[in-house]
């Protein structure tokens, strides 16, 4: 059994649970432009005010004709092209002259591609015989007006984006973005760029955390290194908690004598629970901190990356209003034996390969919470289930692999 298994420790699928059944999507809401909206999430659903396409055009270069004219002789008797559509409508024995993305003449019914005519000055002579509606693509065959295209909640891509704009819209409605304050605690760390000190190490977390933010739709305040005082880390929390939806800290959570976090948490606010059963990261807080929310992380780098995405990336994707789907997930064969102690569920590193169809997954290497070099070797979790132990070589296991959240 894992030594730091324990019956209090929370397992990580009810301890997501319980956060993002806590947590209210916030209501503020704004109005922006396209050109600013990329990963925003969109606070109402969006119908098509047009069709698209806007009306019949042609699918092909060619010409448009009359179906039921098609064994005669046909005249040319103009051009239409895109943006610039035939005005006449074709009568008998007719046919204009057609280029793709051009509305298709009124009387047409068929387009022919120009592979299949013969054409003598204005006098065309079709050598394929279509069908009726061939080559013509119908007005809102790709989008109906009065359909929803984007439902309330989605974080929009650019190809959302795009499709936005393919209806002649300039702006979205989405909602306010998330305020976030992040801070270390400990007094051994550095801050980047500051001479070695013995005894000290440099700050990772901080600025690991606040990376990974940028791809979340969060303002972010940034409260630096706060040393190991009950004082210090109070006022921090306070400035915090008078600005933020959410207060994440890295460090202090765990059972050493200056661990303060719980302290301050329990004066200023209320955890909910502070203990899961996941390697790595078993000491993980989330509570109430005055009106808003708390995260606290552990203070080893790997275990602040794991947690991170695992539990807080969903809680602020839910707060934010986003509609979140489940995680993908794939089964692989290990390349190699993984060793593990029941008792918590493990997200070891992996490198996710695909060989001749099947998935293979190594270690990425030492799986030491305070092994970062090995993670950003990783391109994927292998996800050990909490009552497994040490998995051989071809065995099946569970693989996460990393998404935009964590990369």
């Amino acid at each position: 059994m894992d030594h730091c298994a324990q019956p209090s420790l929370l397992p990580i699928e009810e301890a997501l649970a319980r956060i993002c059944n806590q947590l209210n999507p916030v209501q503020g809401t704004e109005t922006i432009d396209l050109h600013h909206a990329l990963d925003r999430v969109l606070a109402f659903p969006i119908s098509a005010p047009i069709n698209v396409p806007a009306g019949d055009n042609s699918a092909m270069d060619g010409y448009a004709v009359r179906v039921q004219d098609c064994t005669e002789t046909l005249t040319v008797i103009g051009q239409a092209l895109a943006g610039h559509p035939f005005s006449e409508e074709i009568g008998a024995g007719q046919s204009v002259r057609i280029m793709t993305g051009a509305l298709v003449p009124a009387g047409a019914d068929t387009v022919v591609m120009q592979e299949n005519v013969q054409r003598h000055g204005d006098q065309l002579t079709i050598t394929h015989l279509p069908e009726a509606g061939e080559n013509i693509r119908r007005a809102g065959e790709d989008i109906t007006l009065g359909s929803e295209v984007i439902a309330a909640g989605q974080r929009l891509s650019a190809l959302d984006i795009g499709l936005l704009a393919s209806l002649g819209l300039a702006q979205a409605t989405v909602v306010r973005r998330l305020r976030v304050a992040i801070l270390t605690t400990g007094d051994e760390l550095l801050p980047a760029g500051a001479a070695p000190e013995a005894g000290k190490i440099y700050d990772s977390n901080r600025p690991l955390l606040a990376a990974l933010l940028t791809r979340l739709p969060v303002e972010v305040m940034d409260l630096g290194v706060i040393t190991d005082n009950l004082t210090a880390l109070r006022s921090a929390f306070i400035t915090a908690m008078q600005w933020a939806d959410v207060v994440i800290s890295t460090g202090g959570v765990s059972v050493g004598d200056a661990d303060y976090t719980k302290d301050v948490l329990a004066e200023l606010g209320e955890i909910d629970f502070w203990k899961i059963a996941m390697k790595p990261g078993k000491p993980f807080a989330f509570g109430r901190l005055g009106q808003g929310w708390f995260f606290g992380l552990p203070g080893n780098p790997v275990s602040t990356a794991v947690t991170y995405h695992q539990l807080v990336v969903p809680g602020l994707r839910h707060l934010a209003g986003e509609t979140i789907s489940v995680q993908q997930t794939l089964t692989a064969i290990a390349g190699q034996p993984l060793k593990k102690q029941p008792g918590r569920t493990d997200f070891q590193r992996g490198v996710l390969s695909n060989n001749n169809g099947v998935n293979t997954v190594m270690s990425a290497g030492l799986q030491s919470s305070g092994v970062l070099s090995a993670m950003a070797q990783a391109n994927c979790y292998i996800r050990l289930e909490a009552e497994r132990g040490s998995v051989a070589a071809g065995e099946s296991v569970c693989v996460i692999p990393f998404d935009e959240f964590i990369r």
